[in-house]
């Protein structure tokens, strides 16, 4: 069995095992800016229980490979982007970095665990990230279960039903009525138990939604090129799409000062065409105070006679009924992927 002394001193080592991310959350809970995807170096530090500085030498001593990892500093316009994307939604909770901020994704996390020697929580991830890799190793394969024809997601769909609907929340229940002194904390618990079950169904309709159809993929590779671009190049291959389509005057404005949109143009019979771009994870929905956001801008600020919203990811059913309302063309991952394909918008035509 590989010991916790070869992963500190052994590169090669760290590498193979980085993808076990999911050993971090096991040891102690991780939290995450509200991107879902970066923490920053003060979480970091919070995560392992050593001062910032440590964090700071460390990252210095390593920069090459835990960059390499998904560590990166953003400075000027890409800062200025991701506090009024993100950091500026939550004034209250999360500090606004003046010049600079280190932005680590949950990879370059497990790979401090694997680099930092005097941190007993960086210890702990070491050795659960060492025993699942042992027993990886040594355990002989199972059989998977038979599935009977069901499909793995309506087997997890009936799974989570038993548990939460037919098991949690009948006792909670029972309790309940037995219940006097502890009775409104019960309650409480209970309606967590089922916020969760709801959470649980509308991560299934996203996903649902991102996937659309069960059969081949007809533009096999689109999405990861799309997905590897940093905002500013995603604006403009949303602007390459509009050209494409025959719009003119086609003008990419993000970044600060752009007055709530991204890409501005004109459609071949004149009508005036606005765009908001946003290069989100899959699975981070565009929630309904985002499309909030772009309508006033799009409406009031632009007077388009075209709103686009261009994402890399979902809809949140709330946005999408704001968008039908008030007339914004939504452009989800979906329908990105057609018309990055070759496939037409219908309203630039």
């Amino acid at each position: 069995m590989i010991n916790e002394a070869a992963l500190l001193e052994s590169k090669t080592l760290r590498d193979s095992v980085l993808e076990r991310t999911d050993v971090l959350n096991r040891v102690k809970a991780l939290s995450l800016l509200p991107d879902g995807m970066h923490v920053t170096t003060a979480m970091v530090a919070a995560y392992f229980e050593v001062a910032e500085r440590v964090i700071n030498r460390m990252a210095q001593r390593h920069r090459d490979e835990l960059t390499v990892n998904g560590l990166r500093v953003l400075r000027g316009e890409d800062l200025a982007r991701f506090k009024g994307d993100t950091l500026s939604l939550y004034p209250e909770s999360y500090p606004q970095p003046r010049s600079s901020l280190a932005l680590w994704s949950r990879r370059a996390v497990l790979n401090v665990a694997m680099l930092l020697r005097d941190s007993d929580v960086a210890r702990q991830v070491r050795t659960y990230l060492l025993d699942m890799e042992y027993l990886a190793r040594t355990l002989p394969v199972e059989k998977p279960a038979p599935s009977e024809g069901v499909p793995l997601d309506d087997r997890i769909d009936q799974r989570i039903t038993h548990i939460l609907g037919k098991t949690v929340v009948p006792m909670f229940n029972a309790l309940i009525e037995t219940s006097g002194e502890h009775r409104q904390e019960l309650i409480s618990l209970r309606e967590d138990v089922q916020r969760i079950e709801q959470r649980l169904c509308d991560h299934d309709t996203r996903i649902t939604d991102l996937e659309h159809t069960r059969g081949p993929r007809l533009y096999t590779g689109i999405m990861a090129s799309i997905d590897a671009m940093n905002w500013r190049e995603f604006e403009h291959h949303v602007a390459v799409l509009l050209r494409r389509d025959g719009c003119t005057d086609v003008i990419v404005h993000g970044g600060p000062g752009d007055r709530g949109v991204d890409v501005t143009a004109r459609t071949a019979d004149g009508r005036s065409v606005v765009a908001q771009c946003k290069s989100f994870a899959p699975y981070r929905p565009v929630w309904s105070g985002e499309l909030q956001k772009f309508l006033g801008a799009s409406r009031v600020q632009h007077a388009a006679n075209v709103a686009l919203f261009v994402a890399t990811t979902s809809f949140a059913p709330d946005a999408r009924a704001i968008a039908e309302t008030y007339g914004v063309t939504l452009v989800d991952r979906s329908h990105l992927e057609k018309w990055s394909a070759g496939v037409p918008l219908p309203v630039l035509q």
